[in-house]
């Protein structure tokens, strides 16, 4: 029976971090952190990371054939989350639980509220004006819409560095943040930035496994047992979130996005306190 409450978990983690490029973990820590508090930070956060690997991979062979992938862009931000990723796995072990707790609350609400304020659809598929530091690019996707944008690449290394350091800290996955610092700070477009997003996920959590299991932290078998379950649920979840992308308006999706935010971070604070 646990093992299709997993499966199920799974499902929906994969189709909706997929769908909003943030990988899951948002959705996964808050859920371990209820129902599952005996674990603590460094294990849920593992599991966390895991499951966001899994689904960033399986995400990011579907937008690669949706063909919105920045991989100009991403390979660059992605080799910047490394060093952070690695030094959040080792860091993780010194936070007490109340205090893991209460971070992830207040950072999903502000996050949050940001994106309520300053989400207007207004992302044009025209470049403003290129300015000193900003790399224009256009890219043309599978069913032949353009996008023309510019971004700050030194901005965007800044920002990937500290998305490495915080999503295996916090387990979640590092796409709640990297998504609106792309649409907001970066003015890349939203479908862009969500599918670009995940293939950085890719390969940040993937290097942040490789630091949990060379840590030991997969030891457990019902660790194990819990991961693969809720990854055999996250894959076709994965497939069906890129595909909605396609159907649904990018303001919506922060929308979306936003509403989770708010709603998973006041319930964990309010079993904070």
């Amino acid at each position: 029976m646990e093992s299709a409450v997993f499966l199920i978990a799974g499902f929906i983690i994969g189709t909706f971090g997929t769908l909003i490029g943030a990988g899951g973990g948002f959705i996964l820590v808050p859920l371990l952190l209820l129902f599952y508090p005996q674990l603590g930070p460094e294990v849920t956060t593992a599991i966390s990371i895991a499951v966001v690997a899994v689904n960033a991979i399986s995400g990011s062979v579907a937008y690669a054939r949706s063909g919105r992938i920045d991989y100009r862009a991403g390979v660059v931000f992605a080799l910047y989350t490394i060093p952070g990723a690695i030094l959040g796995v080792l860091t993780v072990q010194y936070i007490p639980q109340h205090s893991f707790n209460t971070i992830i609350g207040f950072l999903l609400v502000m996050l949050a509220t940001y994106l309520f304020i300053k989400n207007k659809n207004n992302m044009p598929l025209t470049a403003p004006p290129i300015t000193k530091g900003c790399r224009e690019h256009t890219l043309i996707d599978s069913s032949g819409t353009t996008y023309h944008y510019t971004y700050n690449q030194v901005y965007g290394n800044i920002v990937s560095l500290l998305v490495g350091y915080i999503s295996p800290l916090l387990g979640i996955g590092g796409g709640i943040i990297h998504v609106p610092a792309m649409v907001n700070w970066l003015k890349f477009p939203v479908h862009i930035a969500t599918a670009t997003s995940h293939f950085i996920l890719a390969v940040m959590a993937t290097a942040s496994v490789i630091t949990h299991a060379y840590k030991g932290t997969y030891n457990d078998p019902y660790i194990l047992h819990m991961i693969l379950f809720i990854s055999l649920g996250v894959v076709p979840g994965a497939q069906l979130g890129a595909l909605l992308s396609h159907k649904i308006k990018s303001n919506v999706i922060l929308q979306v996005l936003a509403a989770c935010l708010a709603i998973v971070g006041i319930r964990i604070l309010l079993c904070s306190f």
